[in-house]
This record gives structure tokens, sequence and C-alpha cells, in this order.
């Protein structure tokens, strides 16, 4: 072997291992060249082998055979990848447009009067509590109204509230839960009626419009 060979598959082995740090911080390399590069090896181990010592051929059959499986795993891969990514965007479609034009439960205190003349919610309670309190405060945050609920045991709690002659608009329902003697804000969900829904990518980050606004998904509590 000459200096000049072992030079050049030096080369070969320096390109691969320059490869290989990259791929440690991206992910732009493709199959074909990762192919590519097994090929380079496979002639420079060819035209760099002891002529009095040659490798058996069983042994590149079975080097050609990995890569070959290695490849088509990654290919493999990338299909799934590809095909789950489709699906979770077919099954958000699916589910936004069933939500258009029903009652959602979103985590908010902001509420509004319409044409039903009625705020409806639920409360979470984390313990069961000696009065459940729910106060309702109008657009200037004057406090137009409370319902005391009594105790109410842990779980979800739900209310409707009738604004009567009071005017339609925005008001803001406080729910505060009474535990030894002393009251703490607890977790309330306000009904809307769902306009749209926009889509995250793959289904992902999607939100709610309403009347109020935009609601992440993940705080809605319930739909219908």
């Amino acid at each position: 072997m000459s200096v000049s060979d072992v030079t050049g598959t030096q080369s070969i082995y320096d390109q691969i291992n320059a490869q290989n740090q990259s791929g440690s911080t991206t992910t732009t390399s493709s199959s074909s060249e990762d192919s590519e590069m097994f090929m380079k090896l496979m002639i420079a181990q060819l035209q760099n082998q002891d002529p009095t010592s040659p490798a058996e051929t069983s042994e590149f059959m079975q080097q050609i055979a990995s890569m070959s499986t290695v490849e088509n795993i990654a290919k493999l891969n990338t299909t799934m990848e590809t095909m789950a990514a489709s699906l979770l965007s077919s099954q958000a479609t699916l589910q936004a447009s069933s939500m258009i034009g029903q009652d959602i439960y979103a985590k908010t205190d902001m509420a509004q009067v319409a044409e039903s003349g009625e705020i409806r919610g639920v409360v979470e309670l984390p313990v069961s509590t000696e009065n459940l309190r729910v106060s309702i405060y109008d657009s200037n945050n004057n406090l137009v109204d409370e319902v005391e609920m009594g105790s109410q045991a842990a779980g979800d709690q739900y209310f409707v509230w009738s604004a009567g002659d009071r005017p339609a608009g925005d008001y803001r329902v406080v729910a505060e839960a009474q535990v030894d003697g002393n009251y703490a804000t607890a977790t309330s969900y306000i009904a809307y009626n769902v306009n749209s829904v926009t889509l995250g990518q793959n289904g992902i980050g999607m939100k709610v419009n309403t009347d109020a606004g935009s609601v992440d998904f993940t705080d809605v509590k319930r739909i219908g």
C-alpha cells in the first residue's frame, strides 16, 4: 500500500468523522448522502486491501446488507412520521369542525349576557366547601349580584345566573369557596358558543374562537 493510498483512505475516514460530528448538531444530512459516503468507504477498502490477503466477499455482502437495512429503516421512520402528522392533522380538523356551533365551557372569568339573558358556568372544586359563592360584576367592576350556593362537595359544580332586567353585555364572574371559614378563589369555566376554530400545526395549539375571544383548546373543560 502506497503513502498516497493511505492518505486517500484517511481522507475518507476524516470525511466520515466530520459528517458524524456535524450530525450531532444538525439533521440536514439525507440518507442518500449517507449511502454515497458508505460506497466511497467500500471502494476505498477494496482499493487499499492487501492483495495477499483480500477481504472475504461475504464480509462485503454483509456490510452492504447492513447499510441497506439501515437505509430502509430510515425511510420507514420518515414515512411513519409523515403518516402520524397527517393523521393528527385530520383528527384535529374533524374535531374542530364538530365543535363549531356547540357550547363549550372555557377557563375564564369573563362572561357575556346575550339573548338568553343568563350566564352558565361550572366551578371546579378541588375539595369540599362550606359555602360556594358566585359574585357577578359588570363591565365597570361594580358588584351586581352575589349567589350563595351553600356547601358543595369536591368536583364540578354547575350554576346558571339569570340577568333579569340587567342590560346585555360583558360581566365578570368570581367564584369563591369557603374552607375552614376562609374564602379562596376557585377556578371557573364559562359557557360560550363556538364561532370558529383555529388549527395549529398538526392540530397542536388549536384555539377555539368565541364572542369573548380565542381560548386555547387545553382550557376547554366540556363541549356541549
